[in-house]
């Protein structure tokens, strides 16, 4: 439990500030092995990121920041653009238990704190070419693009650990296989059979992927199979699957001009989240934080 000034902070706001780090390192580069392994660190961050989130929606409060109404108004018709229309808009606010004047409290309460947000980093300098350049001269090999494939699943799950549970997976996806050897579509068969969500949301699409980003057991095959090369049955801790392999790309010598807004973007995001820390180092010296 942690508590500030006195006010425990939700374990889903810890959870919101880890899943925020996890997008932020995935999209520069970090594989979702590379996540597992960090997942510790990661959540120690989270828990620290959500104590200063705590301290800066306090302050945001204090200061009375300023939020035109007009703000407000523009990001309700976002919402409302969202969800195809204000009818359903409206039923999603009562399904939620709440209504319009709540959340425009909500939103004026965000607001308020991207406000403090913005002034606390106006005048903090954007990275030059020059920084750019040299940032990626000493981290190349984080930006480089390594080998890449991009494959399609299907996933058969035991419904226990029982031997008979096993058997009965196993002979469905043996199935499976056998109507695709004989022309069905793999897509089809995802969308009406997989376990998986990726199955009726995508037809077994998994998206391009990188060497570690799956369980090793699919790595494996998945890297090694030729293009339209559809797999033996793979058994991991998920269950049974099959794979299909729709495309693969080697491995590429990373390239400033290719990466060059990512870099930039990179360091903008360090900058800036120092002058916040700064910020909120000196909030934490006054206020009563407590982890029980």
């Amino acid at each position: 439990m942690i508590k500030v000034n006195g006010q425990e902070i939700p374990k889903d706001a810890i959870e919101y500030e880890l899943n925020r780090l996890i997008k932020f390192y995935v999209e520069h580069g970090m594989t979702e092995d590379q996540i597992r392994k960090e997942l510790p660190v990661l959540r120690a961050k989270a828990e620290q990121q959500a104590i200063g989130a705590k301290l800066l929606f306090d302050e945001a409060a204090r200061l009375d920041v300023p939020v035109p109404e007009e703000d407000i108004d523009t990001r309700i018709e976002e919402m409302k653009a969202e969800v195809n229309g204000e009818k359903q808009f409206m039923e999603i606010l009562k399904k939620r238990g709440t209504n319009v004047v709540e959340l425009r409290n909500q939103i004026k309460v965000g607001r308020r704190v991207d406000k403090l947000i913005e002034k606390i980093t106006s005048n903090v300098p954007e990275p030059s070419d020059a920084d750019v350049e040299t940032h990626f001269n000493e981290h190349a090999s984080e930006y480089g693009k390594g080998e890449q494939v991009l494959a399609q699943h299907i996933l058969i799950t035991p419904k226990s650990d029982s031997s008979d549970d096993k058997f009965e997976a196993l002979g469905k996806i043996q199935q499976i296989r056998k109507r695709i050897e004989e022309g069905a579509d793999f897509a089809q068969e995802a969308a009406a059979h997989s376990d998986c969500p990726s199955g009726k949301r995508s037809g077994g699409s998994l998206g391009w992927f990188s060497r570690g980003m799956m369980v090793k057991e699919f790595d494996e095959i998945a890297f090694s199979l030729p293009v339209n090369g559809l797999s033996d049955i793979v058994e991991t801790q998920f269950g049974y699957h099959l794979i299909f392999k729709n495309d693969e790309e080697a491995a590429s010598e990373p390239n400033l001009s290719e990466v060059f807004g990512q870099v930039r973007d990179f360091l903008r995001h360090v900058r800036r989240g120092e002058a916040l820390s700064a910020y909120v180092d000196e909030l934490r010296e006054k206020a009563r934080i407590e982890i029980i």
